[in-house]
């Protein structure tokens, strides 16, 4: 079968990785221009881009996908399928080109967490299954028909970071499966369920921040969720701290949400939630390295009884 591949980030790239690998043909891959990235600001290509050209692909990078002169080079390649992984919402004029359609892979249970930011979403609202599924795409989002689904069961420590790269290498299975079953035939494409739709619109920084009269576990998936983009954070003084990990405690000791209730070298740095209380276990300070909660406390003399999540003025 001959394919165009299209996806820009990591998630992506075992997707790709395991076509290129395959009976298929892949005859170009579609990702995005390369941007300023590092402290020089010099033009990256995305990983995608670098991943194919890892296996002598052709790669086309495309800054407007309502570009006539696109649609027109991909309609040469005469493709039989689009495989979309992690890239932007096509145009109907594209929809149009393969013979079979677009097949896309969305990390997560459709028709819940349609949107640009499924697994953060997931995790954030403290779900403890998710999954991914292959759909053909139709001209609404993440609404196309069914091809292939399969459950995940998500670890209660598990941050947003380490649950995608689980999806993406059994996504990428998924993926080609759903491929091969289309090429036979032997996938029959069924409707999504009228019920259970839910969003997981794009995630910003200030989604990051951390309200600490949320009860405890709240706090908690927020923090794993985000981690380790957007971040969790909360104020600290005249900065803002990042916190990336955090254990639940049911701490008996009282306070105002975002309290130092404890800050010492045994055990780190607990702070009180609107009920219970966090052992924040990995932070990091303005302008500094990820640490250790107990490394926070020793070398920046934090003291009991302060409160994050409040700005000095």
């Amino acid at each position: 079968m001959k394919l165009v591949f299209m996806g820009t980030p990591d998630f992506a790239v075992p997707s790709l990785q395991r076509l290129a690998a395959s009976a298929h043909e892949i005859s170009a891959v579609l990702t995005n221009p390369d941007r300023p990235r590092g402290r020089g600001r010099r033009p990256t290509p995305p990983p995608v881009a670098l991943s194919a050209r890892g296996f002598g692909l052709e790669v086309l990078q495309a800054k407007n996908l309502n570009d006539p002169g696109l649609a027109a080079r991909l309609a040469a390649y005469e493709p039989d399928l689009f495989v979309v992984v992690a890239f932007s919402i096509l145009p109907p004029e594209l929809l149009e080109i393969p013979a079979l359609g677009a097949l896309n892979l969305h990390p997560s249970l459709l028709p819940a967490y349609r949107g640009a930011a499924p697994i953060i979403r997931a995790l954030v609202n403290g779900e403890q299954m998710t999954g991914i599924t292959t759909i053909l795409i139709d001209a609404r989002l993440d609404a196309g028909d069914i091809l292939m689904q399969q459950s995940v069961a998500i670890d209660p420590e598990e941050t947003a970071g380490e649950l995608e790269g689980r999806l993406q290498d059994l996504g990428a299975d998924l993926l080609v499966k759903s491929v091969d079953g289309l090429q036979r035939g032997t996938l029959n494409p069924r409707p999504q369920p009228r019920s259970g739709v839910s969003w997981a619109p794009k995630v910003g920084k200030k989604d990051g921040r951390i309200d600490w009269c949320q009860p405890a576990e709240v706090v908690r998936n927020l923090i794993r969720g985000t981690n380790p983009v957007p971040g969790a954070f909360t104020e600290w003084g005249t900065g803002l701290l990042k916190v990336h990990r955090a254990l639940r405690l049911d701490s008996s000791l009282k306070g105002e949400p975002g309290t130092v209730l404890r800050a010492d070298s045994r055990q780190g740095l607990v702070v009180r939630a609107g009920d219970g209380a966090l052992l924040l276990t990995e932070v990091q300070p303005p302008g500094k390295s990820r640490m250790e909660g107990k490394a926070f406390v020793l070398g920046y003399q934090i003291e009991e009884g302060i409160r994050l999540g409040c700005p000095l003025r």
